[in-house]
């Protein structure tokens, strides 16, 4: 919108030509530096810029201060980015108009001997403001630009004389104007510093909390947020960060790894924690089923719907909606979804009235959805929607540091339920559970649990008691060093729940080299740091 009040080249060379003398207050041949009201001004302008963190609070002041260097009767200010959009703007008087006298135009300097008769390149909008600054009285103006860290700064003198400037007086502009840029670059500094400190007390209470989580656990209704390894510490920190907004969550994990215990859990650190929580297992409904039970019906949309049912979109009105295994929905059941995640209406089945429902939404699935979009059995316009944040679970073997916290854990809810006293593991079922694989996860070891519970006699459970399906594992020939450097590998990166950093140090290796063996045994695609 704004333009530069810019005169054609040989206008301006007329104006200095013909210019009038110069009144007692003009810098004229003097060097600007030596001159003794420059130095004082500067000094006060120092002062002046150096109480405030904010230039528009001081302009007016600034305009007094800085009249013995460049007089004028009003001061305009303008910063905008590379882009041409206005970050700052102001005045120092009421009657100059903030904006629309300016823009980046690339012109350094521009001098206007008379706002009246000279050809301004300004278009439609600009001169409004040309109007404006006549209608006011003013009559000729300088204007100085400069660039300041991003940004382009343009400082406007206004003035009721006619030819008031010439370019003698361009260079005590420009001084002016770089105190003021260093004003705004210190107030950039200071918001900037403040952003930063804000940002360090946001992430130090998220990790004070994540401590928290893994030290005591936090309650849900269906359970705790048990553990203390990296990889756990790493899903609570990225969900609390996530619950308190409103975006869309995707959970990714093998089955059993407490996908619905996160999407809960960020459900209850969420504002939204006083609204339901309305979970759907997408793989156990068939197509049509899944349909209605999602959006709802109306009455006689099919056989045996005699009356209107609402969906789980509208139950989870004001909450959260839960898709587990969104992988599972078939491409019709996909496609009016999409459209509920873009205008957030649908209608119901066999209905004709738009439906509206306030929802947050996170979807889980065991499944790798990438590899589904280039099946073309997952829509990928659906699965850009649903991955806006995007958490990894590690399974229970990545995190194999937690199955004691996790055991004892379950043992507390067992002994509650089964009315057993106490239940404790032996060391024997402790390193029994340690060396297991956990295919199922930890929906595995609760029911293995569960079910020594049961067995133990006295409150302790044996290695019997677990039924643990040993793996069938061929141990490698002692000539086979490929084989013996692949479990080295593997044993190394379970103690250490799969952080590659501290797997190579453990190994005595370098990263590049400890990268360069997990692309050659093809354990390079596990989702960890």
């Amino acid at each position: 919108m704004n333009a530069d009040l810019v005169t054609d080249r040989e206008d301006v060379e007329l104006a200095a030509y013909d210019h009038r003398p110069r009144s007692a207050q003009h810098v004229a041949q003097e060097s600007l530096y030596d001159n003794p009201r420059v130095a004082d001004a500067s000094k006060e302008l120092l002062r002046a810029i150096a109480e405030v963190l904010d230039i528009r609070q001081v302009l007016p002041r600034v305009s007094e201060i800085v009249k013995p260097i460049v007089p004028h009767d009003a001061l305009a200010l303008q910063f905008s980015d590379r882009a041409g959009h206005v970050t700052l703007e102001a005045s120092s008087t009421a009657d100059l108009p903030a904006h629309g006298w300016c823009t980046d135009a690339g012109e350094e300097t521009c001098i206007v001997c008379d706002l009246r008769r000279e050809r301004l390149v300004v278009s439609a909008n600009e001169a409004d403001a040309v109007d404006a600054l006549i209608g006011a009285g003013y009559r000729s103006a300088l204007i100085v630009g400069s660039v300041t860290q991003h940004q382009m700064m343009r400082l406007g003198f206004f003035s009721r004389e006619e030819g008031a400037y010439q370019s003698q007086d361009v260079p005590g502009a420009r001084h002016v104007a770089e105190y003021v840029a260093v004003a705004v670059a210190h107030e950039q500094l200071a918001a900037a510093e403040r952003d930063r400190a804000e940002a360090r007390v946001r992430s130090e209470r998220v990790e004070a909390r994540v401590r928290a989580l893994a030290d005591q656990g936090e309650v849900l209704p269906r359970g705790k947020m048990v553990g203390r390894s990296e990889g756990w510490q790493r899903v609570l920190t990225r969900a609390l960060r996530v619950a308190s907004t409103d975006t869309t969550v995707f959970l990714r994990g093998e089955s059993g790894t407490g996908k619905e215990v996160v999407a809960r859990f960020i459900h209850q650190a969420s504002p939204r924690k006083a609204g339901p929580f309305v979970a759907i297992n997408c793989a156990a409904l068939p197509e049509q089923l899944l349909e209605s039970e999602l959006f709802g019906y109306e009455r006689g949309a099919f056989t045996g719907a005699h009356q209107a049912k609402a969906g789980h979109i509208d139950l989870a009105a004001r909450g959260v909606l839960f898709l587990d295994e969104v992988s599972e929905m078939s491409l019709t059941a996909q496609a009016k979804f999409l459209r509920f995640l873009q205008e957030r209406e649908f209608h119901r089945l066999g209905g004709t009235r738009m439906q509206k429902a306030n929802v947050r939404v996170i979807a889980a699935s065991n499944r790798d959805l990438r590899q589904a979009v280039e099946r073309g059995t997952f829509r990928e316009d659906l699965f850009y929607r649903l991955q806006v944040f995007d958490i990894h679970l590690p399974a229970l073997r990545e995190r194999i540091s937690d199955v004691p916290l996790l055991a004892d854990h379950f043992l507390g809810e067992f002994a509650e339920t089964l009315h057993q006293g106490s239940l404790r593991l032996s060391d024997e079922a402790r390193d029994a559970l340690m060396a297991h694989e956990w295919p199922g996860n930890i929906r595995e070891l609760r029911n293995a649990l569960e079910t020594a519970a049961i067995l133990a006699d006295g409150g302790v459970i044996e290695p019997r008691h677990l039924s643990l399906r040993a793996k069938a594992v061929v141990p490698p020939s002692p000539h086979d060093l490929a084989a013996m450097e692949r479990t080295a590998i593997e044993n190394a990166l379970r103690r250490t729940d799969w952080n590659k950093a501290k797997t190579a140090r453990l190994l005595g290796l370098s990263r590049t080299q400890l990268y360069g063996r997990l692309r050659r045994y093809g354990m390079d695609n596990r989702d960890h740091d």
